[in-house]
């Protein structure tokens, strides 16, 4: 119970702060209008667990994934570990839209733009006039989603779909907030 009133207070704590100017030394930064889709991100901050079911093989592995509000609130990062491999993944907008780029495993860095956003819903799409990628000779993800589900937003169904060595597979996990 202690935990769990003290996640709240953070999360208020968290919620004031950024709705206040961010100052460092003695200059006020600028009020940034955030996109809805960088504001959908937002409602995914903190800590996520769950299992992937891998489409290729169909093996199931553990996932974990921390969404960090950064840079004075115009950034996020996601940190997301796939059966004990970490990845990085970074949220900003940019002239009013989300720009997303994934730092992957496979060894590759596509950026993304949004193809759909709702109050429970954002979906990506790889941007290929950004992301200079090729299906013949590179691996790399090509599309992203959440939906949350529940009245609680403390989960959500994520999928991605990855060209792998020339064929295109999905992913699915079902996350758990857990912090």
């Amino acid at each position: 119970m202690v935990v769990a009133g003290l996640s709240m207070l953070l999360g208020a704590v968290c919620v004031q702060a950024s709705e206040e100017n961010v100052v460092i030394g003695d200059i006020e930064m600028p009020a940034v209008d955030s996109s809805m889709a960088f504001k959908q991100v937002e409602k995914k901050v903190g800590k996520w667990e769950g299992k992937m079911t891998q489409g290729l093989t169909g093996a199931v592995i553990d996932v974990s994934y921390e969404w960090r509000v950064t840079s004075g609130g115009n950034t996020i990062t996601e940190t997301l570990v796939e059966d004990g491999v970490e990845m990085l993944t970074t949220y900003s907008d940019k002239n009013g839209e989300l720009v997303v780029q994934h730092y992957c495993a496979l060894g590759t860095e596509p950026i993304f733009r949004v193809s759909r956003v709702s109050e429970s819903e954002l979906s990506l799409a790889l941007d290929e006039s950004a992301s200079d990628l090729h299906a013949e000779h590179e691996s790399f993800v090509t599309s992203m989603q959440w939906a949350m589900q529940g009245a609680d937003g403390d989960s959500m169904l994520f999928t991605n779909t990855i060209m792998l060595d020339g064929q295109m597979t999905e992913n699915t996990a079902l996350l758990t907030r857990v912090e």
